[in-house]
């Protein structure tokens, strides 16, 4: 994807976070038919290093795990926070009126292989570890042990489990980080109150990034 460096978010740990926090992936992958792009919920390893892996499952009737060009370089896309950005928020905007919108954003490029895994032991294990983490704030969670273990096994044989080997990490924080402080610190105040929280996410991520700015010209 195009990146100034101005954007180019380079720490895994800050990748990974993202990744674990929206960890609805895009998955775009050359198979016999073509390109083809499935959404499919992972989990995130920070092993083995230094970019990790990505797991998941998709239905046994989903065609990819049966057309996919093994050993072929795949990628997964992570969307973070995004916001409309006005340039009323910029005070430059009285001094020139040289000011145009923008779309604030995150996001997180993966790239890897796929094994796929038909194993019943490793589903087991896998779907039961998922589930665990996002029951986890119930109140009363979910398990898979709840549901009859022969309805478990049926679900199971309809599934194909999957591991996706990291070979690279791209992170993109675009988040005003090429404006003049006053212009940063107008959208950090323009979007604070934001309703909608991807804008209050985006003033989170540019108020730290201010932050680390004074630091730096103060040590």
């Amino acid at each position: 994807m195009y990146l100034p460096a101005y954007f180019k978010e380079s720490r895994t740990e800050v990748m990974h976070a993202l990744m674990r926090e929206r960890p609805l992936a895009t998955l775009v992958t050359m198979c016999d038919s073509g390109m083809v792009a499935n959404h499919i919920p992972v989990e995130t390893l920070s092993e083995p290093a230094p970019f990790g892996m990505l797991r998941g499952h998709v239905a046994r009737a989903n065609p990819l795990w049966r057309e996919y060009r093994e050993g072929s370089e795949a990628l997964a896309i992570f969307q973070g926070p995004q916001t409309y950005i006005s340039p009323s928020f910029y005070p430059t905007k009285q001094d020139t009126g040289e000011v145009v919108p923008t779309w604030n954003y995150a996001v997180v490029h993966a790239r890897g292989t796929f094994r796929f895994i038909q194993d019943t032991v490793w589903l087991r294990a896998f779907v039961t570890r998922l589930t665990e983490a996002h029951e986890a704030s119930r109140p009363v969670p979910w398990k898979v042990g709840d549901a009859p273990p022969p309805y478990i096994e049926k679900m199971l044989s309809l599934i194909v489990g999957f591991e996706f080997s990291i070979v690279d990490l791209t992170g993109k924080w675009k988040i005003s980080q090429n404006h003049p402080t006053a212009n940063r610190e107008g959208v950090v105040k323009g979007l604070s109150g934001a309703a909608d929280a991807g804008g209050r996410e985006i003033a989170a991520l540019l108020a730290s990034f201010n932050d680390g700015r004074r630091r730096e010209l103060h040590e």
